[in-house]
Protein backbone atom coordinates (compact mmCIF):
# COMPACT_ATOMS: atom_id res chain seq x y z
CA UNK A 1 0.00 0.00 0.00
CA UNK A 2 1.22 3.48 -0.84
CA UNK A 3 0.10 6.64 0.91
CA UNK A 4 0.84 10.21 -0.06
CA UNK A 5 -0.16 12.74 2.62
CA UNK A 6 0.80 16.28 3.46
CA UNK A 7 0.73 17.90 6.89
CA UNK A 8 0.86 21.38 5.39
CA UNK A 9 0.64 22.97 1.97
CA UNK A 10 2.86 25.93 1.11
CA UNK A 11 2.66 28.44 -1.70
CA UNK A 12 5.76 29.24 -3.75
CA UNK A 13 6.77 31.87 -1.16
CA UNK A 14 6.80 29.30 1.66
CA UNK A 15 3.58 30.54 3.30
CA UNK A 16 1.30 27.82 4.67
CA UNK A 17 -1.99 27.48 2.79
CA UNK A 18 -5.12 25.92 4.32
CA UNK A 19 -6.69 22.97 2.48
CA UNK A 20 -9.90 24.97 2.08
CA UNK A 21 -8.10 27.59 -0.05
CA UNK A 22 -6.61 25.09 -2.49
CA UNK A 23 -9.67 25.20 -4.72
CA UNK A 24 -11.79 22.45 -6.17
CA UNK A 25 -10.46 19.51 -8.11
CA UNK A 26 -7.10 19.35 -6.35
CA UNK A 27 -5.86 15.92 -5.31
CA UNK A 28 -5.43 15.96 -1.52
CA UNK A 29 -4.21 12.39 -1.00
CA UNK A 30 -3.64 9.19 -2.94
CA UNK A 31 -3.62 5.63 -1.56
CA UNK A 32 -3.25 2.44 -3.54
CA UNK A 33 -3.10 -1.33 -3.14
CA UNK A 34 -1.79 -3.82 -5.70
CA UNK A 35 -2.93 -7.45 -5.75
CA UNK A 36 -0.29 -9.71 -7.29
CA UNK A 37 -2.07 -13.06 -6.96
CA UNK A 38 -5.26 -14.36 -8.56
CA UNK A 39 -8.88 -14.51 -7.45
CA UNK A 40 -11.35 -17.12 -8.68
CA UNK A 41 -15.08 -17.44 -8.11
CA UNK A 42 -18.05 -19.49 -9.27
CA UNK A 43 -20.48 -17.43 -7.18
CA UNK A 44 -23.49 -15.95 -8.95
CA UNK A 45 -23.92 -13.64 -5.92
CA UNK A 46 -21.43 -10.84 -5.29
CA UNK A 47 -18.38 -11.72 -3.20
CA UNK A 48 -15.47 -9.52 -2.11
CA UNK A 49 -12.41 -9.85 -4.31
CA UNK A 50 -9.71 -10.55 -1.73
CA UNK A 51 -6.88 -8.06 -1.78
CA UNK A 52 -8.73 -5.42 -3.84
CA UNK A 53 -9.75 -2.96 -1.14
CA UNK A 54 -8.38 0.35 0.03
CA UNK A 55 -9.16 2.57 3.03
CA UNK A 56 -8.97 6.36 2.97
CA UNK A 57 -9.82 9.01 5.57
CA UNK A 58 -11.07 12.15 3.81
CA UNK A 59 -9.81 15.42 5.29
CA UNK A 60 -13.13 17.16 4.56
CA UNK A 61 -16.75 15.97 4.50
CA UNK A 62 -17.20 17.86 1.21
CA UNK A 63 -14.37 16.03 -0.55
CA UNK A 64 -15.03 13.66 -3.43
CA UNK A 65 -13.24 10.32 -3.69
CA UNK A 66 -12.09 8.98 -7.05
CA UNK A 67 -11.80 5.19 -7.22
CA UNK A 68 -9.88 3.55 -10.08
CA UNK A 69 -9.59 -0.22 -10.38
CA UNK A 70 -7.60 -1.91 -13.16
CA UNK A 71 -6.75 -5.51 -13.90
CA UNK A 72 -7.28 -8.53 -16.14
CA UNK A 73 -10.25 -10.86 -15.95
CA UNK A 74 -11.14 -14.14 -17.61
CA UNK A 75 -13.87 -16.77 -17.84
CA UNK A 76 -13.75 -20.52 -18.35
CA UNK A 77 -16.72 -20.28 -20.72
CA UNK A 78 -17.45 -17.81 -23.50
CA UNK A 79 -21.17 -18.12 -22.65
CA UNK A 80 -20.81 -16.39 -19.26
CA UNK A 81 -19.94 -12.94 -18.02
CA UNK A 82 -18.05 -11.52 -15.05
CA UNK A 83 -19.93 -8.83 -13.11
CA UNK A 84 -18.34 -6.16 -10.89
CA UNK A 85 -19.48 -3.76 -8.17
CA UNK A 86 -17.64 -1.06 -6.28
CA UNK A 87 -18.60 -0.97 -2.60
CA UNK A 88 -18.04 1.81 -0.04
CA UNK A 89 -17.86 0.05 3.34
CA UNK A 90 -21.04 -2.05 2.87
CA UNK A 91 -22.90 0.17 0.37
CA UNK A 92 -22.93 -0.51 -3.38
CA UNK A 93 -22.01 2.64 -5.28
CA UNK A 94 -21.91 3.52 -8.95
CA UNK A 95 -24.47 0.98 -10.07
CA UNK A 96 -26.47 1.16 -13.27
CA UNK A 97 -30.25 1.33 -13.04
CA UNK A 98 -30.76 0.35 -16.68
CA UNK A 99 -30.94 -3.41 -16.32
CA UNK A 100 -34.21 -5.26 -15.95
CA UNK A 101 -32.84 -7.56 -13.24
CA UNK A 102 -29.08 -7.06 -12.90
CA UNK A 103 -27.50 -3.71 -12.14
CA UNK A 104 -23.78 -3.49 -11.54
CA UNK A 105 -20.92 -1.04 -11.85
CA UNK A 106 -19.51 -2.90 -14.84
CA UNK A 107 -19.38 -6.29 -16.52
CA UNK A 108 -17.04 -8.12 -18.87
CA UNK A 109 -18.31 -10.60 -21.43
CA UNK A 110 -15.24 -12.49 -22.67
CA UNK A 111 -15.94 -13.64 -26.20
CA UNK A 112 -13.35 -16.42 -25.98
CA UNK A 113 -12.93 -18.75 -23.01
CA UNK A 114 -9.65 -18.56 -21.07
CA UNK A 115 -8.52 -15.32 -22.70
CA UNK A 116 -7.59 -12.43 -20.42
CA UNK A 117 -9.56 -9.22 -20.88
CA UNK A 118 -8.14 -5.98 -19.46
CA UNK A 119 -10.62 -3.92 -17.44
CA UNK A 120 -10.71 -0.52 -15.85
CA UNK A 121 -13.47 0.79 -13.60
CA UNK A 122 -13.61 4.31 -12.19
CA UNK A 123 -16.17 6.16 -10.13
CA UNK A 124 -16.26 9.56 -8.40
CA UNK A 125 -17.93 9.13 -5.01
CA UNK A 126 -19.25 11.67 -2.50
CA UNK A 127 -18.89 9.87 0.86
CA UNK A 128 -19.75 13.00 2.97
CA UNK A 129 -17.55 11.92 5.88
CA UNK A 130 -14.17 12.44 7.53
CA UNK A 131 -14.20 8.91 8.94
CA UNK A 132 -12.07 6.10 7.57
CA UNK A 133 -13.84 4.68 4.52
CA UNK A 134 -13.00 1.46 2.71
CA UNK A 135 -13.62 0.91 -0.99
CA UNK A 136 -13.55 -2.60 -2.42
CA UNK A 137 -14.28 -4.59 -5.55
CA UNK A 138 -16.91 -7.32 -5.61
CA UNK A 139 -17.39 -9.90 -8.33
CA UNK A 140 -20.07 -12.36 -9.44
CA UNK A 141 -20.41 -14.57 -12.51
CA UNK A 142 -23.42 -15.53 -14.61
CA UNK A 143 -21.99 -19.07 -14.72
CA UNK A 144 -18.70 -20.86 -15.21
CA UNK A 145 -15.59 -19.75 -13.32
CA UNK A 146 -14.49 -16.15 -13.33
CA UNK A 147 -10.97 -15.04 -12.51
CA UNK A 148 -9.10 -11.84 -11.80
CA UNK A 149 -5.36 -11.75 -12.35
CA UNK A 150 -5.16 -14.41 -15.05
CA UNK A 151 -6.86 -15.66 -18.23
CA UNK A 152 -9.13 -18.28 -16.74
CA UNK A 153 -7.74 -21.76 -16.27
CA UNK A 154 -4.26 -20.83 -17.54
CA UNK A 155 -2.21 -20.69 -14.35
CA UNK A 156 1.04 -19.95 -16.24
CA UNK A 157 0.18 -16.29 -16.87
CA UNK A 158 -0.67 -13.69 -14.26
CA UNK A 159 -1.35 -9.96 -14.06
CA UNK A 160 -1.66 -7.43 -11.25
CA UNK A 161 -4.89 -5.80 -10.10
CA UNK A 162 -4.70 -2.29 -8.64
CA UNK A 163 -7.16 -0.17 -6.67
CA UNK A 164 -6.23 3.50 -6.36
CA UNK A 165 -8.28 5.89 -4.25
CA UNK A 166 -7.83 9.67 -4.40
CA UNK A 167 -9.35 12.41 -2.25
CA UNK A 168 -10.38 15.33 -4.47
CA UNK A 169 -11.11 18.77 -3.00
CA UNK A 170 -14.75 19.75 -3.63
Amino acid sequence: MSTLRFNTWQDTGGTEVANSTLGTGKILQVVSTTKTDTFTTTSTSYVDVTGVSQAITPTSATSKVLIIITGVTGQTSNANLNRFNIVRDSTNIGQSTGGATDNETSFIYPLVANVGVPFSISFLDSPATTSATTYKLQMAVSGGTGTIGRHGQNSNSGAITTITVMEVAA
